[in-house]
């Protein structure tokens, strides 16, 4: 067992550590935030061609999975909306994205929670981008996979003022919180053979809205396992429904 631990200790420290800046595509930006500390923790911001600072744009704060927490396997870009869905829908798609990174090791479930390091970092990069890109802070929209599924519902939650709209996928909330955000525009997506993530996580929040007078949408993938963001993220109508919810005015200035 010994010489097992050591063995895949040594194949971690053998694999090439990725940044963030790596080789980063065409409108992706690497950015830095400064913590309280006095050290730095980088994020991207995917900026849309065209970009005119005199017409704000749309911003989507994007919560990646488990896998690309730093360390992983993959970076927040390589999965989820930043994966190809952000380029070819670049004609339905004129907001600027958000992508933080998780950067500390607590629970899986606890990392994207709204007064966790990582979550609070996460609505810090999100102010600091709305300020530097003039975005129009009445549409601010939220979306996350798997981990950030579960992100995306808890920041919901403690933040409802702030979203136009909320597109958890193959996530999980706590239907307890249903109250406070059955007001917002929410569309969720799971697969029915995600097993990672149980569907039934998902068709209790929808019950629970809808029982709180809620008015969710739900898209269920027949066959499809935990990687439901792709087909997700590649229904085009998912953006034109995103892009018509608007805040009031007096909602979107107290956030």
């Amino acid at each position: 067992m010994l010489v097992r631990l050591l063995a895949v200790a040594a194949l971690a420290v053998a694999l090439p550590m990725k940044t963030p800046a790596a080789e980063l595509p065409p409108n992706f930006v690497q950015k830095s935030h400064a913590n309280a500390d006095g050290t730095m923790s980088p994020y991207v911001v995917y900026v849309p061609p065209g970009y005119d600072v005199a017409k704000p744009l749309p911003v989507i704060l994007f919560l990646h999975g488990a896998g690309e927490s730093k360390g992983g396997g993959k970076m927040p870009i390589e999965q989820g909306i930043c994966n190809g869905h952000v380029q070819k829908q670049v004609k339905r798609f004129p907001a600027v994205v958000v992508i933080p990174q998780v950067e500390e090791k607590s629970a899986i479930l606890g990392r994207w929670m709204p007064k966790s390091p990582d979550g609070l970092r996460a609505i810090a990069m999100l102010d600091a981008t709305i300020e530097e890109y003039k975005c129009d802070p009445a549409r601010q929209y939220l979306t996350g996979i798997s981990m950030g599924g579960y992100g995306s519902w808890a920041m919901a939650a403690a933040y409802p003022e702030r979203w136009a709209a909320v597109v958890p996928i193959c996530g999980g909330g706590t239907p307890a919180d249903a109250d406070k955000i059955k007001d917002l525009p929410i569309w969720v997506f799971h697969g029915d053979a995600d097993g990672a993530v149980k569907v039934e996580k998902s068709r209790e929040m929808i019950a629970a809205l809808k029982a709180a007078g809620g008015k969710p949408r739900y898209t269920e993938l027949e066959y499809v396992g935990h990687n439901s963001w792709d087909p997700a993220y590649a229904v085009d109508e998912l953006y034109s429904w995103m892009f018509a919810q608007k805040k009031a005015a007096k909602a979107s200035q107290e956030r």
